[in-house]
């Protein structure tokens, strides 16, 4: 019976190096190239992989153990070998009426395909990288081809499993003890936190410590659209019409989301790997009321013209603050919008309203010189702060999404938006 040994390779300057992974066990089958061991030296990591087909026989170095080139990481047995321990089981003859077949007691095999199983495909690099934040790569499922894991995976790991340590914590009601009470420092009164925070807060809390968040922030040129909207007036009556900035808002988002549909989508089901892309067009709108914060929706803005819009906003908002919502009317939106404009402040980060994958924030428009065309100019500027799920949207979507918003915001669009 012939075997075959594996041994430390030409590796340059790899000397008495650490072994920092074993990523075989004996009793495995190995096919050529599959990854053995892992090195580490001060400069880099490096997989050594097999150059033969076989079964492991005997594993001859663990981790902490320092190789060179030449020294022996395991024995295979052959081929041939194989085929002759198959052939030295026993014969089971033609007359036999019942066979009766037990499962061998191999405890150590079952170790080994346990093991094997969960062993996950990565580079040195990554591995390093994931020893470093303290991870157990094995635990982290690969987004790459054949489960291979790359560095966002153990970054969006790493923040999952952040999450749900916050997640258990609130669940438990932990508390921080405060050492001296409010009290003892002056005149405090004591109030009930108003019925609407207090269900809109695990919302809140839940959008916060489970979607990665990132908000991109930029300014769109409205100056044309401001012209436009100030010239409204009714036909009949030759007044001006009250049309605020926000139902041409609502119709500029709408367009956008026609053209960019993952942000008219929802993550209900994420966990099972799917997303839920909405052909309709309801746009949430986020209103101050007394009671706290809501976010009634907008149904089917893109069948409507802005006085509609226009009417229909006020609508909601008197609803809202009256108490008279029905509660079907804050569910079932595509993308919400969040406007400081009327009160004042630029950029901010709004927080997603699950389940959307994103929320567009909008501050006060100011005027501001601009270099355009070759000279500074004074043209009304308008704040726009875009939250997105990161796992849904990149960046680079986000931003294309920005500008397209930001053109139809702009001077070509001011017309078509109010139809």
């Amino acid at each position: 019976m012939s075997e075959t040994k594996i041994k430390v390779p030409n590796i340059g300057d790899f000397k008495d190096v650490e072994v920092i992974e074993v990523l075989v066990s004996e009793g495995q089958k190995l096919k050529k190239d599959d990854p053995l061991i892992t090195i580490e030296s001060d400069k880099s990591s490096v997989e050594i992989p097999s150059n033969f087909d076989g079964k492991i026989k005997t594993l001859k170095v663990k981790v902490g153990d320092k190789v060179s080139e030449g020294d022996l990481i395991l024995i295979l047995e052959s081929a041939s070998q194989q085929v002759e321990k198959t052939l030295e089981k026993p014969i089971i003859k033609k007359e036999s009426r019942e066979i009766k077949v037990t499962k061998p007691d191999n405890q150590q095999n079952i170790i080994n395909q346990s093991v094997v199983a969960n062993i996950s495909s990565a580079s040195p690099k990554v591995r390093k990288f994931a020893r470093e934040l303290g991870v157990d790569i094995n635990q982290i499922t690969g987004s790459e081809r054949k489960g291979r894991v790359i560095e966002s995976d153990v970054k969006l790991f790493v923040a999952t499993k952040s999450n749900e340590s916050l997640s258990n914590s609130i669940k438990n009601n932990e508390k921080i003890k405060q050492e001296y009470s409010h009290s003892e420092f002056g005149e405090i009164e004591i109030k009930d936190i108003p019925r609407v925070k207090k269900l809109s807060s695990k919302y809140l809390m839940n959008s916060w410590t489970n979607i990665p968040h990132v908000t991109n922030h930029d300014e769109a040129d409205i100056t044309e659209l401001e012209d436009f909207r100030k010239s409204l007036t009714d036909m009949y009556t030759g007044e001006r019409k009250k049309i605020t900035p926000l139902a041409f808002i609502v119709k500029a988002l709408t367009a956008s989301l026609k053209k960019f549909p993952n942000f008219n989508s929802s993550i209900d089901e994420i966990e099972e790997g799917k997303m839920t892309v909405k052909k309709y067009y309801h746009i949430g709108i986020a209103v101050d009321t007394p009671h706290g914060l809501m976010v009634p929706k907008l149904r089917n803005a893109e069948n409507k013209n802005i006085n509609i819009i226009s009417s229909e906003l006020k609508k909601l908002s008197d609803q809202c603050k009256n108490l008279k919502i029905d509660k079907k009317e804050l569910f079932g939106g595509s993308m919400t919008i969040t406007s400081l404009g009327g009160i004042g402040g630029s950029f901010f980060t709004p927080i997603i309203n699950y389940p959307e994958v994103a929320i567009l924030g909008i501050g006060k428009s100011e005027k501001k010189q601009v270099f355009l065309n070759g000279k500074f100019m004074t043209r009304i500027m308008l704040p726009l702060s875009l939250s997105y799920d990161h796992r849904i949207i990149d960046g680079a979507e986000a931003a294309r999404f920005n500008n397209d918003l930001k053109e139809n915001l702009g001077k070509n669009f001011a017309y078509k938006l109010a139809v």
